[in-house]
């Protein structure tokens, strides 16, 4: 199942030991790493050596570093190519925790083999992988087109530790030697330990994801320019259409042209930087180059080979996991500030969505609810009674989410602090103390959370007789989790604090990965194991859609801020991290009310959904902006809560499936061209498409619907349109322009209620938008909305709904089946060709048929 070879370099042919031993920034491995010159790889494989099994073989060379190359096929069409050194003098680190498992292999066979190279097997007879011996390369072919190559710019690059000496004179007494004597004395190891690898994808134009950055759903050529920085970082009114690092990295790439998607999962935790460079001549045939490099670690690449976008979906999530399902309240509408003041600040704001007619779920509570910064606590001046607090959220069936940040004041008194200290559970520095640095609450420690023992004592503070003052209904925001140092270099952990065996330089990408997988399994204990949580982070790496939601950080009331929040959170879609927003109205500075509208409007469909502001902004509860704009903001709040049954079932399917839930067109429309760099518009689902208004003053846009044959019924007006045309729409301030997919039925709750929980016994509504065909299909999920046991006890409803041959019928796997045989009340726009019927009276969770006669 696997391949194993050898791969050597000679290092004087490459690596110069002033640029080795001056080495002090990080930023030089990037730049010393772009400088390599294409075509000069040093690397040849020892084919002598491939053995088709585990075994390594090692053949030793003086001032040769011998690296082992591991080549994997994975089930589901995906290819694993590893390297590693083969006898490092300390272990390089490899990434924990994130696959959800060992991806299970499938046998590799020889095909052909030669002095030159060995072409493998990939299971399909056109599919072959082929090795070349020198200089090293891997080409995936299919048939006669190349998929990808890898090293075939030559850039490939494996620094590695080398030991640190000095001559040093000692002086013998029994010896007569004038001087004593010059011997060589280790000290340790020394030099960079960076890596590169680069790739090519012949006959694409096109490459999306790699989050997180402020830019473009389509990734832009690097050349000229600063690469693409995976960097985890607290990040202060970040810079829009850059590739400067934010707050969150997933090292996925994927390729897309209008025959075959693909993707390139770079599984490596350490600083990271990218290089596109794209070659999209009319006279060339296209092609798109990247080239990784990361500051320390291993090679180690899982390539997606799809063909389509939903099987690189599916091809990701089997190997990360897919977004985990939460509770249906958090996909409602979440009113939050920096910082609501008390408690009687709390129940105004309560009681003023009541008073207003405004639905909303959750409150929210920023640093100051704490006494002095100290997590786990209440401010007992400002929220004496926590838990009175909460009761008057649970009678309005509303709930609340408070932070818990991971820097903990370093403060004796306080418990937190005391048992972390005496269970040496904190970071640590390069000298075996306890790492401290500045942050919200002055001079504090952070819990190494790459330690199991850590997380698991994490998870136990969250206990309703450890979090004094919390219940059910209060749930977790993980912020400042890169994790965030005032004090520290680039406002980050430094890069020589130690986890254990490693320094933070290896991991720092997958510490807010760990401190929100700790958290949600504080929320999941606390409940023994019966409730589903909710946690929202702002740092996150691979994998950190198993654990909660994200969203796009400390943002600004800018309409180009408005515009960025769709491609960041598509881009965040297509690596998995479907439950993501960005802060509607913008953290920063105050929004105009036409921004602060429209943000709304748009907020209103993407898939986390909260308001939240700085505490230097005037306040901007949405009854605060004068009647005209309290209804249009409530009007944008309503379509959310009435397409709650829709969110959530597409919430279910990323659960199951990993699709995304927020998409480009393209990944439903793969062959056309026209969509493949579309940004500003996008699809929920498969059937609805959404354009928000997103310039200041705007009298109109024009959307793009999809589908030759196809036709789009706007949400609002019912009108058909033709798919496969620009169609200009007129705007008022008003106007949200969605449109549903001919051939698509989408379930709604129409009576909005004060909050998602008051709604749950009301009836269903389904909008049955007809394709050409006069057919549709859609589909229902309900279960209890917060619990696991849709998956413990498999008690949930999940039909099925066509409409064919003027029936809609509703079925599952049960053999009962029910037409009713009477007369509905109905109403027939003749002009919209819109029929409506009223009160049949049907039970959801039977099967029933209702004919059109």
């Amino acid at each position: 199942h696997a391949i194993i070879a050898q791969v050597e370099v000679n290092l004087n042919t490459w690596c110069r030991e002033d640029i080795v031993f001056t080495f002090a920034l990080c930023v030089h491995e990037s730049r010393r790493q772009r400088a390599m010159k294409a075509g000069q790889s040093p690397y040849r494989a020892l084919l002598d050596t491939l053995e088709l099994s585990d075994s390594r073989v090692l053949v030793p060379s003086f001032l040769q570093v011998h690296l082992l190359l591991e080549l994997y096929r994975l089930q589901g069409n995906m290819t694993r190519v590893k390297i590693n050194e083969l006898k490092p003098l300390k272990p390089r680190f490899e990434v924990p925790d994130v696959l959800i498992a060992d991806p299970p292999t499938e046998p590799l066979s020889v095909v052909s083999r030669d002095e030159n190279g060995v072409v493998l097997s990939l299971g399909d007879e056109a599919r072959r992988l082929i090795v070349s011996a020198q200089p090293f390369r891997l080409d995936i072919v299919e048939g006669p087109q190349v998929l990808l190559s890898l090293n075939s710019r030559g850039l490939l690059a494996f620094e590695h530790l080398r030991p640190r000496s000095t001559n040093c004179r000692l002086q013998f007494p029994s010896l007569s030697h004038n001087g004593g004597t010059l011997v060589p004395l280790m000290l340790g190891y020394t030099g960079p330990t960076s890596i590169s690898l680069d790739f090519s994808l012949p006959g694409v134009e096109h490459v999306y994801g790699i989050p997180e950055h402020a830019d473009n759903l389509k990734l832009k050529s690097t050349d000229g320019g600063d690469p693409y920085r995976l960097y985890n970082l607290d990040v202060f009114q970040y810079e829009l259409y850059n590739p400067m690092a934010l707050y969150g990295a997933v090292p996925v790439l994927l390729s897309h042209n209008a025959q075959r998607t693909m993707g390139i999962f770079w599984f490596n935790a350490a600083e990271t930087w990218v290089d596109i460079s794209s070659n999209t001549g009319a006279s060339e045939t296209p092609q798109t180059d990247i080239r990784w490099i990361s500051e320390s670690g291993i090679i180690d690449v899982f390539i997606m080979l799809g063909p389509k976008p939903a099987d690189v979906f599916t091809q990701y999530a089997s190997l990360t996991g897919t977004q985990s399902f939460p509770p249906l309240s958090a996909l409602a509408y979440h009113q939050c500030r920096w910082n609501y003041n008390d408690q009687e600040d709390v129940r105004a704001v309560n009681q003023g969505f009541d008073e207003h007619d405004i639905p909303c779920d959750f409150i929210w509570l920023d640093i100051e609810h704490t006494d002095g910064k100290r997590y786990f606590t209440w401010d007992p001046s400002k929220f004496p009674k926590p838990l009175e607090m909460l009761q008057d959220l649970t009678d309005k069936r509303r709930k609340m989410v408070a932070i818990v940040d991971p820097h903990i004041k370093v403060d004796s008194g306080y418990k937190i602090h005391s048992e972390l200290r005496s269970k040496n559970l904190y970071v640590k520095n390069k000298d075996g103390a306890d790492y401290e640095g500045w942050c919200w609450p002055g001079n504090a420690g952070y819990p190494d959370f790459i330690r199991p023992d850590t997380r698991a004592w994490w998870a136990s503070m969250f206990a309703y007789d450890q979090y004094e003052g919390s219940t059910e209904n209060l749930y977790t925001w993980n912020d400042m989790n890169e994790p965030s140092v005032f004090n520290g270099p680039e406002v980050t952990m430094h890069k020589d604090a130690v986890h254990g065996a490693w320094e933070h330089r290896d991991l720092h990408n997958l510490y807010g990965f760990y401190v929100q997988m700790a958290t949600a399994e504080g929320l999941i204990q606390r409940s023994e194991g019966k409730e589903r949580p909710f946690v929202l982070t702002r740092a996150f790496f691979a994998g950190s859609q198993r654990y909660g939601a994200v969203w796009t950080g400390d943002n600004a009331a800018e309409w180009d801020h408005l515009k960025i929040s769709i491609p960041m959170c598509l881009n965040l879609n297509l690596v998995g991290i479907s439950f993501c927003g960005a802060d509607v109205g913008g953290f920063f500075k105050s929004p105009s009310t036409e921004l602060l509208v429209r943000w709304y409007q748009a907020g209103a469909y993407q898939p986390f959904f909260r308001a939240h502001a700085h505490m230097d902004t005037p306040r901007r509860e949405p009854w605060l902006f004068g009647p005209e704009n309290t209804a249009l903001i409530r009007e944008a709040i309503l379509q959310r809560y009435a397409l709650l049954p829709y969110w959530y079932q597409l919430f279910y399917h990323a659960y199951l499936t990993g699709q995304p839930i927020m998409r480009p067109l393209w990944v439903e429309y793969p062959g056309d061209a026209s969509t493949f760099a579309m940004d500003d518009q996008y699809l929920l689902g498969r059937d609805l498409l959404v354009h928000p208004v997103t310039e200041e003053g705007a009298r109109g846009i024009t959307a793009y619907l999809p589908g030759q044959g196809e036709v789009w019924y706007d949400v609002h007006t019912f009108q058909k349109h033709n798919g496969a045309q620009n169609l200009y729409i007129p705007v008022t301030i008003s106007s949200i322009p969605v449109f549903q997919h001919g051939g698509s039925i989408i379930p709604k709750k129409l009576r909005i209620r004060r909050s998602s929980s008051c709604m749950e016994n009301d009836p269903y509504t389904f909008i049955v938008a007809l394709s050409p065909q006069r057919t549709a299909e859609g589909e229902l999920y309900i279960d209890d909305g917060h619990t696991f046991s849709y998956r413990t006890e498999k008690k949930f409803i999940h039909r099925r709904l066509t409409f064919a041959n003027n029936t809609l019928t509703s079925r599952s796997d049960a053999l009962f089946h029910f037409t009713l045989e009477s007369s509905l009340d109905f109403e027939f726009d003749t002009a919209m060709s819109v029929l409506t019927l009223r009160k049949p009276g049907m039970n959801v969770g039977a099967d029933w048929s209702i004919l059109l006669q």
